[in-house]
């Protein structure tokens, strides 16, 4: 699928944890979950939360910025 044909919403979604909107309290930066991403010393994390919260994107986001 080009990136032309991809939705609005997937387009715009963040690529980077600098993008990614909210959860400042633990992703931001020097914050602890932030410094384990950066490190890539993450073993398994749960996310909980209503749809539309950004736990996907946010698991995305990981995924891209560690071995993962």
């Amino acid at each position: 699928m080009s990136a032309r044909s991809e939705p609005l919403a997937a387009r715009l979604r963040p690529q980077t944890l600098e993008e990614f909107a909210g959860q400042q309290h633990i992703i931001g930066p020097g914050r602890l979950l932030r410094r384990a991403i950066e490190a890539d010393r993450l073993t398994s994390l749960i996310f909980y939360g209503p749809p539309g919260t950004g736990k996907t994107t946010l698991a995305e986001v990981i995924a891209r910025t560690t071995q993962a």
